[in-house]
């Protein structure tokens, strides 16, 4: 049933959800939106590499050897699994909204409960928890953030607020320069939990929930208010309506409720989502690989620790100066072609990192460094971008989490690959150059994964 919106005097009979917010410009309610996400992105960011900048002060102060300080560093990686996996998920049964309200008031607390550990145990048991908290929480800000996007810029919405997550590691490192040598570790703690809990009032106050949800829970006043707020020309007694149809749209079943995790992997969404999680795992892996190993790897042929440190940071920011361009590209062209091109170059790219070292000047080596943060980062801003164009509405939290924590598995995988080969004497631009395939394998499952799609969608059409 369309709508007649274009004349006062119309008879207005209805609306579809999905055609109102493709139809809107992007307006001040995106750009709102898009802080708020962006936000709690960015306090994400700086929580997770809080720690890593506060763990050499915690082990002089509790006489902490560099063992120890391992399952401080892995608690909150396993709680963000945790979170991914199991607490995302619920955002089907609670909404969106609730969801990031509760998990960033949960890490916001958790991080100012850290401040006042007084041993390893309290510290990693507290970084478990934390970590579940921000991995429940940025699945359902990537889902209501694309939600809300027009079709036609929804990647680049994603990859905006993921940017901004990229921002607060960089962040953390700056503030732990200025807070630790003043105040101690526990400081660092204090700024990561507080910050939280001030950005609560503006989430309560303006935070949308999903209007998809809403309807489906029957709240139909509540969807027609929020979709008053993104086009406040909507007629007071416009009728609010489910989409007509969602591609590949599980059916629900009579008693109500849907196993969204079991969606996922079963029916046509299987291969789909197998391929999708080929693409997260490796593209997982060559990014914790390089990010883990490249420091150690720099410093060991003789760099100054500038250049050690530039070689790293310039990883991230090759990320987020690509996302201004991917993002794009991937609303204008097929997302799939897309990121399958960006792996391809990225595959070049690290194999070039792997090529001057021990081998080319400097400026060679901080060049390679941010052309490989360029595929290597921004593919993968850009694959969690690909998961919210692959799941319908219902399916896309749950897609993005799952994603994200299959991922991990590539993520803790890479780093002990590398570290295996280089242990039994592997040279580091061997190690490099295998790491390159890796990112071949991530191209050749979304160029698969594009053509499934196409196939399915002419199968339906």
């Amino acid at each position: 049933m369309a709508s007649e919106l274009s004349s006062s005097h119309a008879p207005v009979t209805g609306v579809r959800v999905g055609e109102l917010i493709d139809g809107r410009p992007v307006g001040r309610f995106h750009h709102l939106l898009l802080a708020l996400a962006g936000a709690v992105m960015f306090l994400d960011g700086f929580d997770t590499q809080a720690i890593s900048f506060a763990a050499p002060a915690i082990g002089r102060e509790w006489g902490l050897s560099v063992s120890a300080l391992g399952p401080i560093f892995s608690a909150a990686i396993v709680g963000l699994m945790v979170g991914y996996l199991c607490l995302a998920p619920l955002a089907h049964r609670f909404g969106h909204r609730r969801t990031v309200l509760v998990c960033t008031a949960m890490f916001g607390i958790l991080t100012l409960q850290c401040a006042l550990a007084e041993s390893s145990i309290q510290l990693i048991a507290l970084r478990f928890l934390t970590g579940a908290g921000l991995g429940a929480a940025i699945p359902s800000l990537v889902a209501l953030t694309s939600e809300f996007a027009p079709a036609r810029r929804r990647s680049s919405f994603v990859m905006f607020i993921y940017c901004w997550y990229a921002f607060g590691f960089v962040a953390a490192g700056v503030v732990s320069g200025i807070v630790i040598p003043l105040w101690g570790w526990r400081a660092m703690f204090v700024v990561g939990g507080s910050v939280p809990l001030v950005l609560m009032v503006f989430l309560l106050r303006y935070l949308p929930e999903s209007p998809r949800y809403l309807l489906q829970r029957g709240a139909h006043n509540r969807a027609h208010a929020i979709l008053r707020r993104l086009d406040p020309d909507l007629p007071i007694d416009a009728i609010v309506l489910a989409d007509a149809s969602d591609f590949a749209q599980p059916a629900v079943p009579a008693n109500g409720k849907v196993s969204v995790v079991l969606d996922l992997v079963r029916g046509r969404w299987f291969l789909n989502t197998l391929l999708l999680w080929l693409a997260f795992v490796a593209n997982l892996a060559a990014f914790y690989a390089i990010q883990s190993w490249l420091p150690t790897i720099v410093g060991s042929l003789g760099e100054p620790s500038r250049v050690v440190i530039a070689s790293t940071v310039l990883t991230t920011v090759g990320g987020i100066a690509a996302a201004i361009i991917i993002g794009p590209a991937m609303d204008r062209t097929s997302p799939f072609r897309t990121l399958g091109v960006v792996y391809l170059v990225g595959a070049g790219f690290v194999a070039l990192l792997g090529w001057v070292i021990g081998g080319g000047s400097t400026r060679a080596l901080l060049g390679a460094a941010f052309l490989t943060g360029t595929c290597v980062t921004g593919g993968q801003m850009s694959v969690i971008a690909l998961a919210t164009v692959l799941y319908p509405t219902s399916m896309r939290s749950t897609g993005v989490g799952w994603a994200l924590g299959m991922g991990r598995l590539g993520g803790i995988a890479g780093p002990l690959m590398v570290g295996a080969a280089l242990g039994v004497g592997v040279a580091p631009r061997d190690v490099f150059f295998a790491v390159a395939t890796i990112l071949v394998v991530a191209s050749i499952s979304v160029l698969a994964l594009e053509r499934r799609v196409r196939s399915q969608q002419r199968s339906v059409g």
